[in-house]
């Protein structure tokens, strides 16, 4: 009996511990959620928007910080940001990886890129545009016919694969940034730069 109950916690346990967004916005969240997750993505976010994007201040500023999507990879992860009081919003994307410096020891980096919201919403209309218009072509021999654009200083390839695969090319960084994943990321920024 006592075995049973132990191997019943042993995979609750390790359920939770390989899930990539943890369960809930509490300490222990953030213990159990992985580095890429949307919860550590917000937390890490948050000081990078305070820091780089709204700049510091004596006053008291109020502003709003939303997770949008991760992907399956853990690579990528989209947030959005708005502040009334400095009228500033965008949509952050967080890049995580592995590296390696010059000794050879491998580690965990991270690094996000800002797009104020007119720049956001034109980046997610040109990917869909040319996903749309170079289907045809994309879809005559998927994972061998590629496309590739850069937009100021990051480098697309789309690939059609089982499904849409987006890759992004940004300081050092190559992201997968899966289909699903983007078009959840320009559903929910639509929904909540309106």
């Amino acid at each position: 009996m006592n075995k049973n109950i132990f191997f019943i916690i042993l995979a609750i346990l390790s359920v939770q511990a390989s899930a990539q967004v943890a369960s809930g916005p509490t300490a222990m969240s953030y213990f159990i959620a992985k580095e890429f997750s949307k919860d550590i993505a917000l937390y890490r976010a948050k000081d990078y928007v305070v820091r780089n994007v709204l700049g510091k201040t004596d006053a008291v500023v109020e502003f709003q910080m939303d997770p949008l999507a991760a992907t399956a990879s853990g690579e990528v992860t989209s947030l959005v940001y708005n502040c009334k009081a400095l009228k500033k919003e965008g949509l952050v994307l967080g890049f995580f990886g592995s590296r390696s410096n010059e000794a050879g020891e491998i580690y965990q980096a991270y690094a996000f890129k800002e797009l104020p919201a007119d720049k956001a919403v034109y980046l997610m209309n040109k990917i869909e545009t040319v996903i749309k218009e170079k289907s045809e072509y994309l879809n005559a021999l998927p994972n061998s016919n590629n496309i590739y654009f850069s937009y100021e200083d990051m480098t697309f390839i789309i690939t059609i694969n089982v499904g849409t695969e987006i890759r992004i090319f940004w300081e050092g960084f190559d992201a997968s940034w899966e289909g699903v994943a983007f078009k959840r990321t320009k559903r929910r920024l639509l929904k909540k730069l309106d």
